[in-house]
């Protein structure tokens, strides 16, 4: 099903160590509106969508992968060369006694990822809608991220990931549209 390139979807530049500007990426890392919810959640749906709109959750959720892969390399970038003193002073403290240097998928408050993050009706058009709200809260998301990040190389990715999020949108908005008029058509028998 994929063909793994082994290059990040763009490129992650990192100019300091910032253990706290981590620590609110991994809201986007394993929080609720973060991309691995959102890579499962648009995995899951695609089974009970129909064919004429499978193909856009697939691809999409195939992206949200690449969008955890740049950001586990920011967070991993911005800590690797921290000491355990500016880890606790970021209040990464208990994530450093349990995993080292090592990433967990957690949110920004420490709270472990659980796949309650993961909605899924059964109805494709009120998946669909769910979908576009999480693109659209992770677009703001990565919008107040931005806003705090002091790092350009950092900044540049997250402006990347935002744009990506106004992209899914659309297309999600363009699926119900799809769905919409294949319920609304008259049907003859």
């Amino acid at each position: 099903m994929w063909v793994y390139e082994k290059k990040l979807l763009y490129p992650v530049e990192v100019t300091t160590c910032n253990p706290m500007l981590a620590k609110y990426l991994m809201e986007q890392y394993g929080g609720a509106d973060g991309e691995l919810a959102a890579a499962l959640r648009y995995m899951n749906q695609r089974y009970t969508v129909p064919d004429t709109v499978i193909g856009v959750l697939t691809d999409i959720s195939t992206e949200e992968f690449s969008h955890l892969e740049m950001l586990a390399t920011m967070i991993y970038k911005l800590t690797k060369d921290a000491t355990p003193e500016q880890l606790e002073k970021a209040g990464l403290g208990a994530h450093f006694v349990n995993h080292g240097h090592s990433l967990f998928y957690n949110n920004a408050g420490g709270v472990p990822f659980t796949s309650t993050y993961i909605q899924s009706k059964g109805d494709p058009i009120a998946d669909l809608y769910e979908d576009i709200a999480a693109e659209e809260k992770a677009r703001a998301t990565y919008q107040w991220l931005i806003d705090i990040s002091d790092d350009p190389g950092v900044t540049d990715a997250l402006r990347f990931l935002r744009e990506r999020e106004n992209v899914h949108s659309l297309r999600f908005r363009e699926s119900v549209e799809i769905l919409k008029d294949e319920r609304d058509r008259k049907k003859i028998f």
